[in-house]
């Protein structure tokens, strides 16, 4: 039964996300990636382009490629953004039914020439044979063949820059009252479409500012028919234990609450802490359990520790990271920051044998003190360098070379191959992967999710915990690496439905064994309010935290099994376990409402459970199915999350 506490807190979280969201889908970066019609998204991106005046050097917003304010007042969205010299603010309003108006006010910082700065439309893949293109409600389309791929075809200055193009199941429609030329370009290699719409060319000068607005509309086919799930019970594939969190202690004023708030109401399966290694230990001729034992042991420590403990004591099995190391300990000086592009510091070599005791040390002290014991040790994305950078070779040998040593003293930790900082750098861990030496040390495969989604990339991570039979973790679970820096995206729907959408194709393409949320304190928070990202606001449960509330209740025990789908804007995951006959089914409806028939349900499955989380809804019973013929059937609402649990 809920508490009086969780009960007012679930209150709030309707209270703050019953007004209206735009149907504009607005990355924090200013790019619209399309507009909604009845849950659909009908995709295009646009995006802001500084082409400089070499007419070569480009640079365009994107993710990750910028320092973007991202705020949001109502049904306007609005970024604050630069290209080098050239600041850009951009408001994207929700004008209903398809609509959406983009205000874009430019103001240069210098004096300087350039070639341009632009409004630039992508369309949505066009298929050359079934899709127009017109200009100025021409009656005549573009014809795509004058379109050379990666040169830009001018189009004549017209009364009205508008444009619309049409595709089997799509029309996009931009519509300017300014009087300027426009520009199109093929792309080489994808074969997509830009339209370059002109903010100011050739000269500007400092404190110059040039405001242009757009109205982009849709319309089109929205998609209603019929999502058919088919499950291969049949089939069991690696355990899935649950929901993971980390619990990097870094805002000692807003962290507590948050963690607290998640241990007592999410099943967390993993957790992940960090150790404070430059705190632990750092000059080389110190001992620390000494220097501990007398009383010295640093805040940062001591809390690291608890937190571990904390875990322990809850039977959650965690990982101790480091992501930093003692001065003593790298070569070079320490850096937070890249230096000539470059992340991190690679290891003494010199000190190794030192660097393995000052490890185990810190784990036998945790062991002796705390009670607890880590399952799994890793340096924290070294393939980057956040802080410690290992060549791949490097990597393979310091798990070799620790695991030995932590065997010499008696630790049962063993070493987490990879702990990568995204899944794109798979060939790290290879030569570790390969040798059959260090095997014997490995106790897990790990990435974080924070780039890499395309199927075939993160089917290599399954691929890999296959071979040595040992699971797989996704230690950093989230959709964007930069969102600390525009706190407010943690709030939109969007972003919440793309990260759980994200977690359910790690389920079902990488089978791992847990996805440790980035993370369970006020960094990255799923929580709001309580003076987070200046929030004072009561602490309350966002629409993210729901999401993850009800993935944790999946039930322990089960193992991932296929679960095929009809429709590509739907992601789902099947887990169960048939000697207990316990089922878990998730899916994502990215689209808009429709049918479900879910089929091939085993005999001992005789009822489901199912719940939603959506912008109206957290974790809400929405009633019980009873599977006639192995099979049940109910609507999905659209953007939704749906999870089914077995009932007996």
């Amino acid at each position: 039964m809920l508490s009086i506490k969780y009960r007012l807190l679930t209150l709030i979280f309707f209270l703050f996300t019953a007004y209206a969201y735009s149907q504009p889908q607005v990355t924090a970066w200013g790019n619209v990636t399309g507009i909604r019609k009845k849950g659909q998204l009908f995709s295009f991106e646009t995006s802001l382009q500084y082409i400089q005046n070499d007419g070569k050097q480009i640079l365009t917003t994107g993710r990750e490629k910028q320092r973007p304010r991202y705020t949001r007042n109502n049904n306007a969205q609005t970024i604050t953004t630069n290209l080098d010299s050239l600041f850009f603010l951009e408001t994207i309003t929700d004008n209903g039914n398809g609509k959406a108006q983009i205000d874009v006010k430019l103001t240069s910082h210098i004096d300087t020439n350039i070639t341009g700065a632009y409004f630039v439309i992508r369309l949505p893949h066009p298929d050359f044979s079934q899709s127009r293109l017109m200009f100025n409600n021409n009656k005549q389309p573009l014809d795509w063949k004058v379109l050379s791929s990666n040169s830009l075809k001018n189009m004549p200055a017209t009364s009205s820059g508008s444009f619309i193009y049409t595709s089997p199941a799509t029309q996009l429609r931009v519509k300017t009252e300014n009087k300027d030329s426009i520009l199109v370009r093929k792309d080489a290699q994808t074969g997509d479409v830009y339209i370059y719409y002109p903010i100011l060319l050739n000269h500007i000068t400092k404190g110059q500012i040039v405001n242009k607005s757009f109205t982009i509309e849709v319309s089109g086919l929205v998609d209603k028919s019929s999502i058919n799930l088919v499950l291969n019970a049949t089939q069991q594939g690696r355990s899935f234990a649950g929901l993971g969190g980390n619990f990097r202690l870094q805002n000692p004023t807003t962290d507590p609450q948050v963690i607290d708030y998640s241990l007592e109401n999410l099943r967390v399966a993993w957790g992940r802490v960090e150790m404070p290694w430059r705190f632990w230990h750092p000059d080389l001729h110190i001992d620390p359990i000494q220097n501990a034992k007398a009383g010295k042991l640093p805040t940062q420590v001591s809390k690291a520790m608890e937190m571990a403990q904390r875990l322990g004591k809850m039977g959650i099995p965690f990982v101790l990271s480091a992501w930093s190391a003692p001065n003593w300990a790298i070569e070079g000086t320490f850096h937070n920051e890249p230096v000539n592009g470059i992340w991190g510091n690679p290891l003494d070599a010199e000190h190794m044998q030192k660097i393995y005791v000052s490890i185990a040390d810190y784990i036998i002290y945790l062991k002796d003190n705390y009670g607890v014991e880590p399952k799994l040790f890793s340096f924290n994305e070294s393939d980057l360098g956040i802080n410690i950078r290992l060549t791949a070779q490097q990597h393979d040998d310091f798990i070799k070379g620790l695991g030995a040593y932590f065997q010499s003293r008696g630790i049962q930790t063993k070493m987490l191959l990879g702990d990568n900082s995204d899944a794109n750098s798979y060939t790290f861990i290879y030569p570790a992967l390969n040798d059959a030496q260090a095997r014997k040390y490995i106790g897990a495969i790990s990435f974080h999710s924070w780039r890499g989604w395309e199927t075939s990339t993160l089917q290599k991570w399954a691929d890999a915990a296959s071979k040595i039979n040992v699971p797989l973790l996704v230690a950093e679970g989230s959709i964007d690496a930069a969102a600390w820096q525009y706190p407010a995206i943690f709030q939109e729907p969007d972003y919440a439905r793309e990260e759980i959408n994200l977690y359910m194709r790690l389920l079902s393409i990488c089978q791992p064994a847990s996805i440790l949320q980035w993370q369970l304190t006020a960094d990255y928070s799923p929580l709001a309010g309580g003076g987070i990202f200046g929030d004072n606001l009561p602490l309350r449960p966002t629409q993210r935290f729901w999401n993850l509330k009800q993935l944790s209740s999946t039930p322990a025990g089960l193992s991932a099994m296929p679960l095929q789908c009809n429709k590509a804007d739907v992601s789902g995951a099947a887990l169960g376990n048939t000697a207990t006959g316990t089922y878990a089914i998730h899916l994502v409806n990215n689209g808009s409402t429709r049918e479900v028939a879910l089929t091939g349900l085993p005999n001992n499955a005789t009822s489901f459970n199912v719940y939603i989380t959506d912008k109206e809804n957290a974790f809400k019973l929405l009633g019980n199915k009873k599977v006639s013929n192995g099979q049940i059937r109910f609507k999905t609402p659209a953007e939704s999350y749906i999870s089914l649990f077995s009932s007996k």
